[in-house]
């Protein structure tokens, strides 16, 4: 049971992976991200970028962390960015 995590920006540079997937299916959303924050090389650095983000599961847009994960899902893992 596997779900596909894209990370992208800061995200991803913190992380040091653009894309991954991973048994996750059954934690929650803030479970996997925390878990995946602590393993990075900076792992403060990584969990306060992972912190501030926002996320698509598929296709949605959601904050809540609390979601839990099922087989199959994709995961965007956006930071915060401004633009104009």
């Amino acid at each position: 049971m596997t779900v596909r995590i894209r990370y992208f920006a800061a995200a991803k540079a913190a992380l040091g992976v653009g894309e991954e997937t991973l048994d996750a299916a059954g934690s929650t959303v803030g479970d996997v991200l925390d878990d995946r924050a602590t393993t990075a090389q900076d792992a403060s650095g990584a969990g306060a970028v992972i912190a501030r983000c926002s996320f698509i599961l598929n296709r949605q847009a959601t904050t809540d962390r609390s979601i839990v994960l099922t087989d199959g899902d994709e995961l965007d893992v956006l930071p915060p960015f401004a633009g104009g």
